[in-house]
C-alpha cells in the first residue's frame, strides 16, 4: 500500500489556482566551476527521501484529496547536459510545467558552459511557497558541502507538520482565538489590468527578467531611509508609477496591487515544520497616482503601514478557506471558493534575499542567479524580486507571445525610470 500524505489547505488552493496560473516556482544560479554531479545526485536522493511530497503525486478524487507518495528514479529528477545555447536551454527548463499528478514535483537541472554550472530548479508550488524553497536550495548547498567536504550524510533537512493553523501555534490564547475567529475575505476588487494582449492558442510561457545593479540597490535603501520606505515600498512605488504610464490609467484613479506576505513573521518555531506555504496577501492601494512619484510613495508606505499596524497581518480569510474545505466534498468546496475568492490582477512577491554565501558550494558562492513566481495565465501578473549580491533581479512569467514580451520589457523600461525618479 502507498503511503498517502494529507493534502492541506494551502495545497488545495494552489490547486484552485491552476486557472490562473500554472503554479511552478523557478530558481536559477550560476558558478565559476564546475559541480560534482554525482555528489548533487546522492543529496537530492536523499533530500528528496526526507520530504515526500516532492515525489508525489496529486489525487483530486473530489471529496478528500491527498499527495501519494511515488518511487522515483533520480535520473528523472535531474538532467545534465552541456548545451550550444546555455540561455536558450535554461528558458526552455525553466518555463516547464510539472502536472500535480506527476510522480515528481520537482526537476533539477545542471548546465555546462565555458567552465562554469547553472543549476536550475523548478518545483510545484502546492508543494512549497518562495519561503521554503531558498530554504530548500541553501539546505541543498549545505548538504552538498558537507557531504564533499566532511563525508557527512546529506540527511540535514526540516520535517514537520505542513498544516496551515501552524501559523496560530506562537500566538497567546486569547490571539489564537482571535486569530481563528478572522471570518472576513479582505481581498480588494479592482478590474485595473496590465495591457497584454487577448490571449491566442500560440501563446507560450516565458520568463522575462530586468537586473538593477548594486548602485541602483544601494540608492534605493538609502533614499528609502529618509523618506520611512522599505526596499519593497520603493519597488512598489515604482510599479504603480510605472504601471500608470504603460496602461495609460487615468491619473485620478484608485489602483490595487497585491503584495505576497511571508506568514512566517508570525512564527517562531518555523524551522520545526515541514516544507509547505505559508503566504497570504496584502492589498497595497493608491487613491491616486500622485503629483509625482514622491507622493506615489507616501501613499504606499501609508497603505503598507496600514497593514503592518495589524497584529493578524495576512490572517484574515485564513478559517473561511478552512470551514469551506472542511464542510464540503473538494469538489463542492473549490465551487464555493470560487465564488468568494478574487484573484488578483495586478500583484507582486518580493521573494526578498538569496545570501550568497548560504547557496556556496565547494566555497564557490553564486556570481549570478535569481528566483521567480509562476507563469500567470492572461490577465492576470505578478512581478517577482529578488536580491543576490546586492543586485536586484525583477521577474516576470508570462503566458504570451511576441508583441507581450515587448510590453513586458517596455514595463521594466518604465519601472527603471521611476527608480531614477525616486533615486535622482
Amino acid at each position: 500500500m502507498a503511503e498517502k500524505i494529507k493534502a492541506e489547505l494551502w495545497d488545495k488552493m494552489h490547486y484552485l489556482f491552476r486557472d490562473f496560473n500554472d503554479r511552478m516556482v523557478h530558481l536559477e544560479l550560476h558558478y565559476d566551476y564546475e559541480i560534482n554531479v554525482d555528489a548533487l545526485k546522492t543529496v537530492l536522493i536523499c533530500l528528496l527521501e526526507k520530504s515526500p511530497v516532492l515525489h508525489s503525486s496529486f489525487t483530486d478524487n473530489k471529496v478528500s484529496p491527498y499527495w501519494e507518495v511515488k518511487p522515483y528514479d533520480i535520473e528523472d529528477v535531474l538532467t545534465v547536459s552541456r548545451p550550444e545555447n546555455v540561455k536558450e536551454a535554461i528558458d526552455e527548463f525553466l518555463t516547464q510545467y510539472i502536472p500535480p499528478e506527476s510522480d515528481l514535483q520537482i526537476k533539477v537541472a545542471v548546465f555546462f558552459y565555458e567552465g562554469k554550472t547553472a543549476l536550475c530548479i523548478v518545483e510545484n508550488h502546492m508543494c512549497m511557497d518562495g519561503g521554503d524553497f531558498k530554504y530548500f536550495a541553501k539546505t541543498l548547498c549545505k548538504n552538498y558541502n558537507d557531504y564533499v567536504e566532511k563525508g557527512i550524510p546529506p540527511l540535514d533537512i526540516k520535517q514537520g507538520s505542513r498544516s496551515y493553523d501552524e501559523v496560530y501555534d506562537d500566538f497567546s490564547e486569547w490571539e489564537e482565538e482571535a486569530a481563528r475567529g478572522l471570518f472576513k475575505n479582505i481581498c480588494a476588487k479592482d478590474d485595473h489590468r496590465f495591457p497584454l494582449t487577448e490571449s491566442r492558442p500560440e501563446d507560450k510561457s516565458f520568463i522575462a527578467r530586468r537586473k538593477l545593479s548594486e548602485e541602483t540597490f544601494l540608492k534605493i535603501k538609502e533614499v528609502g531611509k529618509k523618506y520611512g520606505a522599505t526596499v519593497n515600498d520603493m519597488l512598489v512605488a515604482a510599479y504603480f508609477y510605472a504601471l500608470y504610464e504603460l496602461a495609460d490609467y487615468n491619473i485620478e484613479d484608485s489602483v490595487t496591487i497585491s503584495c505576497a506576505i511571508d506568514l512566517r513573521r508570525h512564527m517562531d518555531t518555523a524551522e520545526d515544520l515541514g516544507l509547505t506555504n505559508h503566504t497570504a496577501f496584502m492589498q497595497c492601494n493608491v487613491p491616486e497616482r500622485g503629483r509625482d512619484i514622491f507622493e506615489t510613495l507616501r501613499y504606499v508606505i501609508n497603505s503598507a503601514n496600514l497593514f503592518k499596524s495589524d497584529r493578524f497581518m495576512g490572517l484574515y480569510g485564513l478559517p473561511l478557506l478552512n470551514l469551506g474545505y472542511s464542510i464540503l466534498p473538494h469538489a463542492a468546496s473549490e465551487g464555493v471558493i470560487k465564488i468568494g475568492y478574487t484573484n488578483p490582477l495586478l500583484a507582486m512577491s518580493n521573494i526578498g534575499i538569496l545570501e550568497h554565501e548560504k547557496l556556496a558550494l565547494e566555497g564557490h558562492e553564486p556570481f549570478d542567479g535569481f528566483m521567480t513566481g509562476a507563469v500567470k495565465y492572461k490577465p492576470y501578473v505578478l512581478l517577482s524580486a529578488t536580491s543576490l549580491r546586492k543586485e536586484i533581479t525583477l521577474s516576470m512569467c508570462v503566458r504570451g507571445n511576441e508583441e507581450d514580451k515587448k510590453i513586458v520589457e517596455r514595463f521594466f523600461d518604465l519601472i527603471e525610470k521611476s527608480i531614477g525618479l525616486l533615486t535622482a
